[in-house]
């Protein structure tokens, strides 16, 4: 049992896109394998997601020889504002942690905040870090959409 102290990383982004999408970006398989636990030249090479209260994610690639696995469970989903999930996988992490993921609508866009706890301290800045780089990559992801003209910064549901 993990019983070094524990630290929370909190981390600001704010999207051009509405809450929906940004929200839809977190559950649907396809998109999220290509910014969550990815990066642009490497999206996952396979992600399965039951996206409900009590169901679960499992990400996994394959990096330098070595699996690389992320897995977790959905406490709460309140679409399109709130995530909140367990986190297991990361090699230095005993234990699994807590994700609480906040998105609030914005005349233009919406502002995500992303609460990481139960991270150990000396695992902090990196963590921070990667949901920095994961969630700028998400941003850049939703910019990519084709919007139609006159609806700047709206998914346009007909497609």
């Amino acid at each position: 049992m993990d019983t070094a102290p524990h630290v929370e990383v909190r981390v600001r982004q704010r999207f051009s896109a509405p809450a929906e999408q940004v929200f839809n970006a977190w559950v649907d398989p396809a998109t999220a394998g290509k910014w969550l636990f990815a990066t642009a030249s490497r999206p996952m090479s396979s992600v399965k997601i039951n996206a409900r209260a009590g169901g679960s994610f499992r990400f996994e690639d394959r990096h330098n020889g070595d699996d690389v696995i992320q897995t977790g469970k959905y406490v709460e989903l309140v679409r399109p504002k709130r995530l909140v999930f367990t986190l297991s996988g990361a090699k230095r992490q005993r234990s699994s942690t807590c994700v609480n993921v906040e998105i609030v609508p914005l005349e233009a866009g919406c502002e995500l905040v992303l609460v990481h706890e139960g991270v150990l301290p000396d695992d902090s800045v990196r963590t921070e870090g990667r949901w920095a780089g994961m969630l700028y990559g998400l941003a850049g992801l939703l910019r990519e959409k084709p919007h139609r003209q006159g609806h700047q910064g709206r998914e346009d549901n007909n497609k």
